[in-house]
C-alpha cells in the first residue's frame, strides 16, 4: 500500500508536555474535551465500517421478528454480500462488510482458534433457521412446554415468541452478537497490540506515515475501528448512548444503575486519552487505556447477564412470558460472556465449557419452563463473583 508522509500535525486539541530525555517520551499526555482528532484541519477519525454493521445488524434484527421472512433471506441480512438486496437501505446493500464475516473473528481470540470460531458462527446459523422453522409456523399458537409459540405478559403486555423450551431466538441473537461482534471485535481485536502494532505500524506511526489516501496513520484508524463499535451510530463528540440496540444501549443501561454510575464516562475518557496517546507516540498509555476498557466493557456484559436472570427470579412464578424474556436476554448475555478478556490473564474471565454449561442448564429438559429460581441465582453468584461485583447490585 502506498503511503504518504507527512511533515507536520495541526492538533490543537492535543496537548503533550515534553520531557527531559530525548530518547523518551514523557508519560504525560492530554486527551482533548471530546473524541476529535484533526490534521491539516481535516478529521483524522474514521470508522465507517463498524457503523455499516451497526445499522445492518439493526435492520437484521428487526426482519428476526417477520413472519413472512425466509431463512434465506435473514441468512442474507446476517452473510450479506455486496450488490444483494438484503436490506432496506441501498448504501448498505452496496457494501462489501457484513455481520457474519466479524462474528467470533478477532485476532487474539480465533486466528488460531478457528475450530471455535467456526462452531460459534454455526450456532447463530442455527438459532436463525430455529427461528424460521420453529417460531414462526406457530406465530399464532399458544406456547407452552415442548410447544413453540406467542405467550402475553400479565395484565395484557407484550406478546413474546418463543421456542419450544421458551427461548426468544431473536433476543439470543441480538444479545449474542453484542459480545460475538462488537466486543470481540473492540477488546480482542482492534485494541489488541497484534493489530494496533503489526508490521510496520509503530514505525509508520513514529514517522507519521499515513494510509494511501487517507487523512489517518493505520494505527490510529484501528483504534478509531474499536471505537465505532460502540459510538458508531452516536455522536462522538456529545455521546448519548442508547443510539443502537446493541453495546450503545447497554452501557446506557448500566450507566443508569446508581450502583454503576460513571463507567460511560470512564470508557469515553479511556477512548479519547489512548487515541491521543496514539498521536503523541506514547503505546504505554495507550495500552493502560486499552485495558480500562477491557475491564469496563467485560463488566457490563457480566452485570446486564445477572440484572435478567434476576429480573426473571422475581417473576418466574407469576408472569411466565416476562420471566421468559428476561431469560432470553440473559441467555444472550450468558454467550457473549465468551468474548469478554480479563486483563489479567488476556483470556476470558471464565473458560468457555463453563460458559456452555451455563446455557446447557438454562435449556435443560423443558428450558425455561422448568428452570428453578436456584438455578438463577447459582450463574447469577458465580458471574458475579468472577467479575467483582455483588449480585444485588446489578440486580435493580
Amino acid at each position: 500500500m502506498k503511503k504518504v508522509i507527512i511533515a507536520s500535525l495541526a492538533l490543537a486539541s492535543l496537548s503533550i508536555v515534553s520531557c527531559s530525555d530525548d530518547d523518551n517520551i514523557d508519560s504525560s499526555v492530554t486527551a482533548p474535551q471530546t473524541y476529535k482528532f484533526e490534521r491539516n484541519g481535516s478529521t483524522s477519525v474514521s470508522y465507517s465500517g463498524q457503523t455499516t454493521r451497526i445499522k445492518m445488524g439493526e435492520e437484521f434484527i428487526s426482519a428476526l421478528m417477520d413472519p413472512t421472512k425466509t431463512e434465506a433471506e435473514l441468512d442474507g441480512m446476517f452473510a450479506h454480500v455486496a450488490g444483494n438486496n438484503d436490506f432496506s437501505d441501498a448504501t448498505l446493500n452496496s457494501s462489501d462488510k457484513s455481520i457474519r464475516s466479524k462474528t467470533a473473528a478477532s485476532r487474539d481470540y480465533f486466528s488460531t482458534n478457528t475450530a471455535e470460531a467456526t462452531t460459534l458462527k454455526a450456532k447463530f446459523d442455527t438459532w436463525i433457521a430455529a427461528q424460521v422453522s420453529e417460531v414462526f409456523p406457530n406465530w399464532n399458537t399458544l406456547a407452552s412446554e415442548g410447544v413453540a409459540g406467542q405467550i402475553q405478559e400479565a395484565g395484557g403486555g407484550s406478546t413474546r415468541y418463543v421456542s419450544a423450551k421458551g427461548l426468544e431466538y431473536n433476543q439470543a441473537i441480538n444479545k449474542g452478537l453484542i459480545g460475538a461482534l462488537m466486543v470481540d471485535q473492540m477488546l480482542n481485536n482492534y485494541l489488541s497490540t497484534s493489530v494496533l502494532d503489526e508490521v510496520s505500524n509503530i514505525a509508520d506511526n513514529n514517522s507519521d506515515v499515513l494510509a494511501v489516501d487517507k487523512n489517518y496513520t493505520t494505527m490510529e484508524h484501528k483504534w478509531d475501528e474499536a471505537f465505532g463499535y460502540l459510538y458508531g451510530t452516536d455522536d462522538a463528540e456529545n455521546p448519548q448512548y442508547g443510539a443502537d440496540s446493541f453495546l450503545s444501549k447497554y452501557v446506557a443501561r448500566v450507566e443508569n444503575d446508581a450502583d454503576f454510575a460513571g463507567i460511560s464516562k470512564e470508557i469515553y475518557d479511556a477512548f479519547k486519552l489512548g487515541r491521543a496517546a496514539i498521536v503523541a507516540k506514547n503505546y504505554d498509555v495507550r495500552n493502560e487505556q486499552a485495558d480500562i476498557i477491557r475491564n469496563a466493557v467485560s463488566k457490563i456484559i457480566a452485570i446486564r447477564v445477572v440484572y435478567y436472570l434476576q429480573q426473571a427470579k422475581a417473576s418466574l412464578a407469576t408472569d411466565k412470558a416476562a420471566a421468559f424474556h428476561d431469560l432470553s436476554e440473559g441467555f444472550g448475555f450468558i454467550q457473549s460472556l465468551r468474548f469478554t478478556r480479563n486483563t489479567s490473564t488476556n483470556t476470558t474471565h471464565l473458560p468457555s465449557a463453563e460458559i456452555e454449561g451455563f446455557l446447557t442448564t438454562l435449556m435443560a429438559n423443558n428450558g425455561f419452563w422448568d428452570v428453578t429460581t436456584n438455578t438463577l441465582d447459582d450463574i447469577s453468584t458465580r458471574i458475579a463473583n468472577v467479575y467483582g461485583f455483588t449480585v444485588a447490585e446489578a440486580a435493580n
